[in-house]
This record gives C-alpha cells, sequence and structure tokens, in this order.
C-alpha cells in the first residue's frame, strides 16, 4: 500500500473517533488523548477539540509526510 493510501486509512480511523485524539499545537502530528508530551517533538500543549482532530487527519491524509519516522534511520 502506498504512503496516501496508508494515510488516508489511518485518517478515517482517526475521523471516526476523535475524541481519541489530539493535535500538537507545535508540530501538528495527531497523537493518542492521553499522551502527555508529543512522541515527535516533546511538545506540551496540544488542541483537544474533535473539529481540529478531524481537520488535521483530513489534511495530513492529502500530503506526503515530512517528518522523519524511526525506519528512516535504518
Amino acid at each position: 500500500m502506498s504512503q496516501i493510501a496508508d494515510r488516508a486509512e489511518a485518517a478515517l480511523k482517526i475521523k471516526a473517533s476523535p475524541n481519541h485524539y489530539k493535535v500538537c499545537e507545535c508540530c501538528g502530528s495527531i497523537v493518542v488523548a492521553k499522551a502527555y508530551i508529543c512522541p515527535n517533538c516533546n511538545a506540551y500543549r496540544f488542541d483537544e477539540s474533535s473539529s481540529s482532530v478531524i481537520e488535521q487527519a483530513e489534511f495530513l491524509a492529502n500530503r506526503d509526510p515530512l517528518s522523519i519516522e524511526s525506519k528512516d534511520y535504518i
């Protein structure tokens, strides 16, 4: 599966339960609601509104990833 298809699938899952996620206000990552810090940038400020989570999921689903992932180091 392509990265765009993977991201679209993840966005559908997030949009189905936006209350289980929140958006990092520093880097824009979507993280699980129980996270205290963002695993990508270590920020601790989040937007927990469902509308923001859905909007960010749609935005991220339609663009190529820009973040460096752990698999990129291998």
